[in-house]
This record gives structure tokens, sequence and C-alpha cells, in this order.
């Protein structure tokens, strides 16, 4: 499904280069649920970028699918991404000019499905702010922002969901209440998971947890 090979990651700075990953190797198999784990600055989000084909590798492959993405241009990793590829954020990210119900739509709409509003006011039901559907980001609370979110990242059935601290801005109940919606709809979509950390009941949920210091894996269990 998801296969990383020798991959490593550097950037120039006034003082030389900086190496932000190094030699990463790892296999992720389809329908698992993995968690990145390790200190700020430890390469966990340097590494989801990468994976995500968000950016590119100074050396390494990533394949997806049988697809090598690091050998595809810009343009090609986005609609591999457009095709293949869900994201949730810390930050939600949700487009301020439309409503709720349009946020969820979109990525179905990207990918040509004609019943694009109908599945979204599903997966509206299914994350309970069905009525919510009319409103903007500005008017849902932090954690209502971050379910549809969630909502949006399933709702083209992606292959792979890759989420960058999704609870992060969020309270412990609040954050609690999203960790169980993530988890509930991965194991309807059967979806691979992957997601970056720091919250220990959200990396405990996950099937497999992958521990990065100082750019390297120190821990794959």
């Amino acid at each position: 499904m998801l296969k990383v090979s020798g991959l490593s990651k550097r950037v120039a700075t006034a003082h030389g280069d900086l190496t932000i990953l190094q030699d990463i190797g790892l296999t992720i198999n389809r329908g698992e649920s993995v968690a990145v784990v390790g200190a700020s600055g430890s390469g966990k989000s340097t590494l989801l970028g990468l994976m995500a084909g968000l950016d590119t590798p100074t050396t390494g492959t990533v394949s997806i699918n049988g697809t090598d993405i690091t050998r595809l241009d810009e343009d090609g990793r986005a609609g591999f991404r457009a095709r293949h590829i869900g994201f949730v954020f810390q930050a939600f990210h949700l487009l301020p000019t439309l409503t709720a119900l349009e946020n969820i739509a979109l990525p179905l709409e990207l990918k040509g499905e004609t019943s694009a509003f109908q599945q979204a006011e599903k997966l509206l039901a299914d994350i309970g702010l069905f009525e919510r559907a009319t409103h903007y980001p500005r008017q849902l609370s932090g954690g209502e922002q971050q379910r549809v979110a969630i909502a949006r990242g399933f709702a083209a059935s992606p292959d792979l969901l890759f989420a960058d601290e999704p609870t992060g801005n969020l309270d412990t109940r609040t954050g609690s209440h999203v960790i169980d919606l993530l988890f509930d709809l991965n194991s309807r979509s059967a979806t691979t998971l992957v997601l970056v950390t720091h919250d220990a009941a959200l990396a405990e949920r996950c099937n497999r947890v992958i521990e990065l210091e100082a750019g390297r894996i120190v821990k794959d269990s």
C-alpha cells in the first residue's frame, strides 16, 4: 500500500545543510492505522508531508499503490492526491466562504461525483451536524469544525487518510469525541490511516506506533 525507502530530507540554512529526516524506511499495509510520534522537531510533520506528496525528498522514494509519487511533478502529485489521499489538519483548513455542507462536498465535486451534495448530507448526518449544514466555519465551534474537516477527509473514500495533530487545537473532552469519530469513520471505510500526534490516547487507538527521534525511526511497534 505505502512503501518508503531510503527517505531523507535536508534543507539549506545560513549555517549549512540541516538534516530533518535521514534514511527512513517503512511499509504501511492497507487498512492499518499508524501513529507517528516523537518530540517537537523530530521530523514527524515533514515525514507526513513527504508520504502525502506535499513535499519532495532529498533522497529516497515513496510508493503508494505501486506508484512512485517522488517521480511525479507537482501537477502529477496533486492529481494523485485528489484520487487517492485525504487530509485532516490541526488548523482545520475549512474554506471560510463555504458552508459545512459545501466544504464536505468539495472533494466529491473535484472527483466528478454527480451526487456530491447527497453524499455530503449523509456524512453531515453521520457526524451529528446535519442541522449545521448551512453554517459557515466561523459559526461553528472548534470541535464542530474538526468534525466537518474529518468528514471532508473521508468524503471521497481515499485509500489513505493523513491527519496532522487532529486533536491539537481541542480540549480533552472534545478531542475524545473527535477521536471516536475518526476511528468510527475509518472502520466503516477501511481507509488506511496515518496520523502525527502528541496525544497518547489517540496513539493508543492505532494498530501501530512509529516513534521518531532526530529524524530517524527509533521504535516501530
